[in-house]
């Protein structure tokens, strides 16, 4: 069965997937691609990234790919509780990945790289909010979800390991960064590349 994954190699959203597979010891083909990319629009005519073709199956959103993944490759496991409040956990932060962190520390840093400064204030703003949320809710548990790593984990390690790439500081944050330090401790992590490691467009 041929897997293709498509997107940038600096982007969260990617790196999430990139990152289960990986843990999954899936083997794929990473297709370095832009959302104005002609393969990426026509298999995602909305233009969004990643994109990920699992033989004849083509799916779009990263969470949606991560449940996909747990539920064909990894099923019944800790990535994606089945008893109603595990799930209703791990939903929870799908929602603030694709909310409150998306508009705050990756928003903060995709302006700090594509030079669009006038982004950038608003955006630690906004992480100033989420960052004390996740760093009480980390000193109930090992994980965001529990104490074991689920997906919800998957989805908000990227960009919060790079907030400091958006001008946001981890220091004041132990529990965050204790947190972050388990999700690279475990079997298969792959890290998202540094800006400076990186190519981007």
């Amino acid at each position: 069965m041929t897997r293709r994954l498509y997107g940038i190699s600096l982007s969260g959203h990617v790196h999430r997937v990139r990152l289960f597979l990986s843990i999954l010891k899936l083997d794929y083909t990473f297709v370095e691609a832009s959302m104005q990319s002609p393969e990426v629009l026509r298999l995602n005519p909305l233009g969004q990234i990643p994109v990920f073709e699992d033989g004849e199956i083509i799916l779009t959103d990263s969470n949606a790919i991560l449940v996909y993944l747990a539920k064909t490759y990894a099923p019944g496991s800790h990535w994606l509780p089945e008893d109603p409040l595990g799930a209703a956990h791990v939903q929870k932060w799908f929602s603030i990945a694709a909310g409150e962190l998306r508009y705050g520390p990756a928003m903060a840093r995709a302006a700090t790289i594509w030079k669009r400064p006038e982004e950038i204030g608003p955006a630690q703003t906004k992480a100033e909010k989420l960052l004390p949320f996740m760093e009480g809710e980390l000193t109930r548990h090992s994980y965001l979800a529990g104490n074991q790593p689920t997906l919800a984990d998957l989805a908000c390690y990227a960009y919060t390991a790079r907030a400091p790439e958006g001008g946001i500081s981890l220091q004041p944050y132990p529990n965050i960064r204790k947190w972050l330090d388990g999700v690279e401790a475990l079997p298969g992590f792959v890290s998202m590349p540094h800006v400076s490691e990186a190519p981007f467009e």
